[in-house]
């Protein structure tokens, strides 16, 4: 099955905690407008029309992961060449590998968010900068920032179509454990 950029599974906090976030990205990230505020999670993925097929299985990976708070306290960049992206860093960290592994296991064919160096690495982008303006970006970001914190208590299926109707919408909602006795939850939940 190929995979498409037009799809993803991610991580999207309540939208109460969306403001500081948004905030920043309407100034300096150039997906502003295509992506909500999320955590990539699985990315490029499945063809929507084909979500079927892995509903039930990632819906018996989130069956066994208790909701968790998430904390974005600090930033982070990634180089590239000549500019960085910049995120927020999503605590615990170790909470979110282990949804994102219990994912791939369920769906192994989506393994690109794991494929750098340090593999999967949590993040919420917040930006883009020259290289020369970054350092200083982040430092003024980071001085004037608030922690946040939520809880993840469900993961997204979020499509697209091609421009210029190509802002990302929710197309599915596989909720985490409710309780640690309650039975597996229902398959996805269409939302969008």
């Amino acid at each position: 099955m190929a995979n498409t950029v037009r799809t993803a599974v991610v991580l999207i906090p309540p939208r109460d905690v969306w403001p500081p976030i948004q905030a920043i990205r309407t100034e300096h990230d150039r997906h502003y407008r295509r992506w909500m505020p999320h955590i990539t999670l699985l990315y490029p993925f499945r063809p929507r029309d084909d979500w079927a097929a892995v509903l039930e299985p990632l819906s018996d990976a989130c069956a066994r992961i208790e909701p968790f708070e998430v904390r974005l306290s600090r930033f982070g960049r990634f180089r590239h060449r000549g500019s960085q992206t910049l995120w927020l860093a999503p605590e615990p960290k170790a909470r979110l590998v282990a949804l994102q592994t219990a994912l791939w296991r369920a769906v192994p064919g989506y393994d690109d968010t794991r494929l750098h160096s340090g593999g999967f690495a949590p993040h919420l982008s917040v930006g883009q900068a020259p290289d020369a303006q970054a350092e200083a970006l982040l430092a003024r970001l980071g001085a004037g920032w608030e922690p946040i914190t939520f809880l993840a208590s469900e993961v997204q299926l979020i499509w697209r179509n091609e421009p210029p109707d190509d802002a990302f919408r929710v197309g599915e909602r596989i909720e985490l454990a409710t309780a640690p006795d309650s039975p597996p939850n229902g398959k996805g939940n269409p939302n969008g």
